[in-house]
Order: C-alpha cells, then sequence, then structure tokens
C-alpha cells in the first residue's frame, strides 16, 4: 500500500460488514479519512492494488496540517478481464483469481479486447459472484466458444446470461434496481427483449466504440441466415450487461445496508473524524446510496465525489425534465454532505457513453436512438443532471479555484480520463493526481 495508516473494510452481498477490520478502521488516530470504493475488480488483491495507485499522490497533495487516514470499501463485485485497465498490466488485473467451490476449465478460442471467448478468469470470477451457477457459466463460455448461427443458440445464452442476474431467492437486492422513480422504469431492456435483436443492437455499439466507420454496411451482415457468427460479439456484451445489472443492484443494497450504518457508527464513536467517499463505476452508486443509509444526525461525511459513475445522470434531481411530478431515486441526498457532492465525468468513457444507455433503456424502446435519449445517461458520462444551481467546471477550473462548499458539483475530466481501448474506452482510467486534487479540494484538504 502507497499510503498509512490504511485499512480494508470489506462488505458481503448483504451489506454485513467485517466486524474486525470495522474495529481496527475506528481505531484510527487521525483527522480525515478518505474511503474509497472500487467498482468492477474481481479479486480483494486487485481492489487493493487500485486504492494503493489511486491514493499514492495523496501525501504530497494534502495539507501538512491534515492527518489523512486511508479506506478501500471492498464488495462483491467483478470486471471481464478483456477491459483494459491504464497503468495495470494484464496480470495484475486478469492473472489473480479467487478460488472457489468446484474446477472451471478453459475455454479455447481468442482472448483480449474485442474476443469473444471467455477466459478461465472471467469464468471463474462468475462462478465466484454467483455460486451455485458453475453450469450455467459453463454452457454460457461454450456457446461463446462455439458461435452456432442459429436463433435457438441465441434465446438459450440470453436466458442463460439472466438467470446470473435474478435476485437470489430471500436475498435483499431486490429494492435496489434503481436510479429513476417507478412510473420511469418498468422492464429493462437488457433482461427483457429479444437476445438475439439485443446482441445484434450490442455488436454494433461495440463496432463503434472500435470507430468502425460503415456501421450501415456492417449491420446489414447481421441479417438472419447469414453473418451470425460475428453477432457473438454482442452476446458477450449482453452477458457482461446482465452481469452489471446484478452489480448495480448489489452496489445499491451494499451502501445503504452497509457503509451507511457504518458511517453512522463512526459518526458516534469518532465524531471529530472528517470521512470524504469517493467512488469508481458501480461504487460511486456505491458511495452515493451509502447517504440513503447515514443515521440522522450524522454529519461526518465532508465530501463525496463520484468518479465515472455507472448511475443515472438524473439520481439526485427533484423532479425529472421529461417526468416533472417524480425525482431521482437519491433527491436531497447532497444535503446529507457537510460538503459538496462531486461528479466526474469523461466523454471519452465509451462503457458509459454507448453502452450504458443501450443496457439502461426499457424495454420496447427505440433502440436505435438510446444514445441521444437523456433519460439513459450515465452520470459518469456527463455529470449531474436536474439538479438546480448545481455548479459546473472544467479540471482546471476545480483544480485553480477549488469547487463550492456545499451542494451538486460536476466536473469534466475527460482531459485526463481519457485512455483505454474498447469495450469500456477511459472507464477505468482514474488514477490521476489531477483526480486526488479534486477529491482533495472536495475536502478542503488541498495544500
Amino acid at each position: 500500500m502507497s499510503v498509512g495508516p490504511y485499512q480494508d473494510i470489506t462488505f458481503d452481498q448483504d451489506g454485513d460488514v467485517d466486524a474486525a477490520q470495522r474495529d481496527r478502521l475506528r481505531a484510527m488516530n487521525v483527522t480525515d479519512l478518505v474511503m474509497l470504493a472500487h467498482g468492477w475488480n474481481n479479486t480483494p488483491s486487485v481492489a487493493r492494488r487500485l486504492c494503493s495507485a489511486f491514493f499514492a499522490p495523496f501525501p504530497e497533495l494534502a495539507a501538512p496540517s491534515a492527518r489523512l487516514g486511508y479506506a478501500g470499501v471492498v464488495w462483491p463485485s467483478m470486471r471481464f478481464t478483456d477491459e483494459p485497465v491504464p497503468d495495470f498490466g494484464p496480470s495484475a488485473v486478469a492473472g489473480e483469481v479467487e478460488t472457489v467451490p468446484g474446477p472451471v476449465e478453459a475455454v479455447p478460442g481468442r482472448v483480449g479486447p474485442g474476443a469473444v471467448a471467455l477466459d478461465a478468469a472471467t469464468q471463474q470470477a462468475l462462478t465466484g459472484l454467483f455460486p451455485g451457477h458453475e453450469a450455467t457459466v459453463a454452457r454460457l463460455a461454450q456457446l461463446l466458444d462455439e458461435q452456432p448461427e442459429s436463433e435457438a443458440a441465441f434465446a438459450e445464452f440470453g436466458r442463460l446470461a439472466r438467470q446470473l442476474a435474478e435476485v437470489p431467492a430471500g436475498g435483499l437486492e431486490a429494492g435496489f434496481t434503481e436510479d429513476l422513480p417507478k412510473d420511469e422504469r418498468g422492464p429493462a431492456a437488457v433482461l427483457y427483449e429479444d437476445a438475439l435483436s439485443l446482441c445484434r443492437q450490442f455488436t454494433l455499439a461495440l463496432e463503434e466504440t472500435e470507430l468502425v466507420a460503415d456501421k450501415e454496411a456492417a449491420a446489414a451482415t447481421f441479417a438472419l441466415g447469414g453473418g451470425l457468427t460475428k453477432v457473438w460479439k454482442g452476446a458477450k456484451e449482453l452477458l457482461r450487461q446482465t452481469t452489471y445489472y446484478a452489480m448495480k443492484r448489489r452496489a445499491g443494497t451494499v451502501g445503504e445496508l452497509g457503509l451507511g450504518p457504518l458511517l453512522g457508527q463512526l459518526a458516534r464513536t469518532s465524531p471529530e473524524v472528517r470521512v470524504h467517499l469517493v467512488g469508481h463505476s458501480q461504487g460511486a452508486r456505491l458511495v452515493a446510496f451509502a447517504l440513503r443509509g447515514l443515521p440522522d444526525g450524522a454529519d461526518n461525511v465532508k465530501s463525496v465525489t463520484l468518479l465515472q459513475g455507472a448511475f443515472s445522470h438524473y439520481a439526485f434531481a427533484p423532479s425529472l425534465p421529461h417526468a416533472p411530478q417524480n425525482s431521482g431515486a437519491l433527491r436531497t441526498m447532497e444535503e446529507r454532505v457537510d460538503g459538496p457532492v462531486v461528479a466526474c465525468y469523461s466523454r471519452h468513457d465509451s462503457a458509459l457513453g454507448v453502452i450504458y444507455p443501450l443496457a439502461s433503456r426499457l424495454a420496447g424502446d427505440d433502440a436505435t436512438v438510446a444514445g441521444l435519449d437523456k433519460r439513459w445517461w450515465a452520470l459518469g458520462h456527463d455529470g449531474i443532471q436536474g439538479v438546480r444551481s448545481s455548479a459546473r467546471l472544467t479540471l482546471d477550473e476545480a483544480l485553480a479555484r477549488g469547487v463550492p462548499a456545499s451542494g451538486c458539483v460536476s466536473v469534466d475530466t475527460a482531459a485526463v480520463v481519457r485512455r483505454g481501448g474498447p469495450p469500456s474506452g477511459a472507464h477505468s482510467d482514474i488514477c490521476h493526481r489531477e483526480l486526488a486534487g479534486v477529491v482533495l479540494a472536495a475536502g478542503r484538504l488541498e495544500r
């Protein structure tokens, strides 16, 4: 770990915290505690590497008067190993696999960006994340390897992929799925629409992230009876998105039922410690939903920084532009922060700018305009929307002048969050000195 004191804080899928880690966190002798929730990571060791890289600039940039402590929020999530993570070699993000019950054999086939086959690490991550589904994962991998040209194969693939996203019997996650009100949700396209049609749409979206010029000609090759092999690239994306739909639900659960109450306990036992929450991707959703679980009267959260947040940009809106009678799931939650809620966004994030709207829309919506329909845009794509008097800054402005002392703030970080190839683009490009500076500015901790 590049900084200290540091402590992992591990939650299970229901939000239950590791008690020994919690006690060690309480014992930290610090004035300010920075807590980073990872997004899509496969193992605690990989999550810890992310924390180490992200926190590394903090000691040099922070005010000397601040005694900083650091924590990594570790929760059960995963990433597909074909997603590039700048500054981390393949062995750092793909080669470390947790042991899970039952062996998982490697499936022959290409691996790497744009590949179709599921490598052994991704298969094992899936079986670890969704215990009891070893046979399902094995069959999904087999279909991706064989790539049969039949509608029935795509229908089977869609059915199996969606089994992974089902709420476990007796689980707590069902109430933590959506960012918009009930009137605005309904069945999500990624879970209900025809699998072959979705696979076609995802294939075209992936072609867009790979800068294929003639998408119209490419679409013509996907006609039934010919060219279906290529559509298996979209099938892998369908599996990725159904998995991430489950992660979205889990992030809300862990945030509201786990991290929020933990912060309330810290407010009682260590009222002098100022807490600064940081979250990446689905981890941004986790720390945002922690505000819903923060007990009344707890005022120890002094800043929240959301890095490439993978949830609705209307989540904090008191009134939706297209449905004024409705609000986002986090309406007024910024008022529970004794400081600002800062959303960092980048146009170079293909995962949120291209794929997210397609996967998040309602079943039956016109997929051809998913990227143009602002209802389905992510916070990490264009910042916080629908909140009056929220500030919008460039990265240079935020670093030179600081950020407002309270309320919602959006910072365009495209100047540094720009590296990464398909399918996710710059989604994981977050380990930058400048982003550390934004976190410290939000917490009034900069040198």
